[in-house]
């Protein structure tokens, strides 16, 4: 099996599935296309099959012409069924794993990924999950059922966990420049997939276990979200203290060893961050060990929203307005500059907590023209002179580089700066109030 595995990825015969094309299955079907692998990408929605068959792509990284390119190069198809499959040497798992409301992991998308792939599971294919999960999910939850085949893991198919470390927009590091983790079940899944990825990926490094690269990913996301939750904190405290947090950290940065510079925002957002955590400490939970650090942390980044609201009410104050009435703008919804994904954006909890406070609320972005707020359909506003000065206060909540920062200071009544985003312009400006 490992030889003939082997022989069809080195003479690119071997067939690769990819099971979910979104912002992280997408570009990897694309990236095995583009190094001349017969690639299947597969999505239960017939809606986006069909819109990526027809060579519009829904993720930013990848663009038109180059998903046309891998269509017509003959090397990429897509379709919404599991039949096929059969034909697949290797099958890559990349779905969702969001968060149930009470904050526990919901893996029915990987389940039924699982579940759709299992009657065409057959001798010396390899599988592999690179969906975000909890330490334990590979060889807990998915190899139980493919082992109901009768197959059996390192002899009849191989098995390995490989985490994404895919960072929408970054033009820096994508899907064959960051380097790729493999686990597997046996050493010779490991050493499959591995070789697998050794074809596309820059730089590949195997781990002892499925469940040391799933805690990889974890510990990833975990240490962004504790230390941004420490600088929200520091946030808080230095605005209690008068002190300009900004200037604080910018000075603190200067020492050329024991710092890492991180800074604060009005919450988190993304596909990792404000969720990865929530699966390691919901596993703890499963050996009543309390993970204090991430509890707290997310606590105080998911408060942060709460905090601009208050920054924003107190503007309005200076002004001698209530947010009953007042006109706010909110630039940016991508949960990150120069990106269209606004999954998880603080900006909807800004939006929604000044609208229960009886503000009209509209809001600016480049990359997103159109989201659903309260099940009603908002579109992004045109930015002009006029646009910007009926506004009461502007917030800045993702500070997209296309933004021409002094023309819209200049333009409005008030600046709520939540990303220092005027950093540069005059600090006395009475306009401008910083997080």
């Amino acid at each position: 099996m490992l030889e003939t595995l082997k022989d069809k990825i080195d003479h690119r015969n071997a067939r690769v599935a990819i099971i979910g094309l979104g912002y992280v299955g997408f570009p990897v079907a694309v990236a095995f296309s583009e190094n001349q692998f017969p690639v299947t990408g597969l999505d239960v929605s017939t809606s986006k099959v069909k819109h990526l068959n027809a060579g519009r792509s829904d993720v930013a990284d990848i663009k038109d012409e180059r998903l046309h390119a891998a269509l017509s190069s003959g090397f990429l198809s897509i379709t919404s069924q599991y039949e096929a499959l059969a034909e697949s040497d290797v099958i890559i798992i990349c779905v969702p794993t969001p968060l149930s409301k009470t904050k526990d992991p919901d893996l029915t998308f990987i389940v039924a990924a699982v579940e759709g792939l299992k009657p065409h599971l057959r001798k010396g294919q390899l599988v592999i999950l690179e969906s975000t999960t909890y330490p334990g999910t590979t060889d807990e939850l998915i190899l139980p059922i493919l082992h109901d085949t009768g197959l059996v893991v390192g002899q009849d198919f191989s098995l390995a966990f490989s985490p994404e470390r895919i960072d929408p927009g970054n033009k820096e590091y994508t899907f064959e420049t960051i380097p790729k983790i493999v686990g597997g079940i046996t050493p010779l899944c490991t050493e499959l997939a591995v070789h697998l990825y050794q074809q596309i990926v820059t730089r590949v490094i195997p781990v002892s276990t499925t469940r040391t690269a799933e805690m990889v990913k974890i510990l990833e996301n975990t240490f962004r979200s504790v230390n941004i939750g420490l600088v929200n904190e520091i946030a808080l405290i230095c605005d209690k203290l008068e002190i300009n947090v900004w200037e604080t950290i910018e000075a603190a940065s200067s020492k050329p060893f024991g710092f890492l510079p991180f800074f604060p925002g009005p919450g988190l957002g993304g596909h990792c961050i404000p969720i990865d955590p929530h699966y390691l400490s919901w596993k703890l939970k499963t050996l009543d060990y309390p993970a204090r650090f991430i509890s707290l942390a997310s606590e105080i980044n998911a408060n942060m929203p709460y905090y601009v609201v208050s920054k924003i009410l107190d503007t309005l104050n200076q002004d001698q307005k209530s947010a009953n009435g007042s006109r706010i703008l909110i630039l940016g919804v991508a949960y990150k500059p120069d990106i269209n994904d606004e999954r998880e954006s603080p900006a909807f909890d800004v939006i929604e907590l000044l609208e229960n406070k009886m503000a009209t609320v509209d809001y600016h972005d480049p990359f997103i023209p159109e989201i659903t707020i309260s099940n009603k359909q908002v579109s992004s506003i045109t930015l002009t002179d006029e646009a910007l000065a009926a506004y009461d206060c502007v917030t800045i909540i993702t500070d997209h580089s296309t933004y021409d920062i002094a023309y819209i200071v200049n333009h409005s009544q008030r600046v709520v700066d939540t990303r220092n985003a005027t950093k540069g312009l005059d600090n006395s400006h009475s306009k401008i109030i910083k997080l």
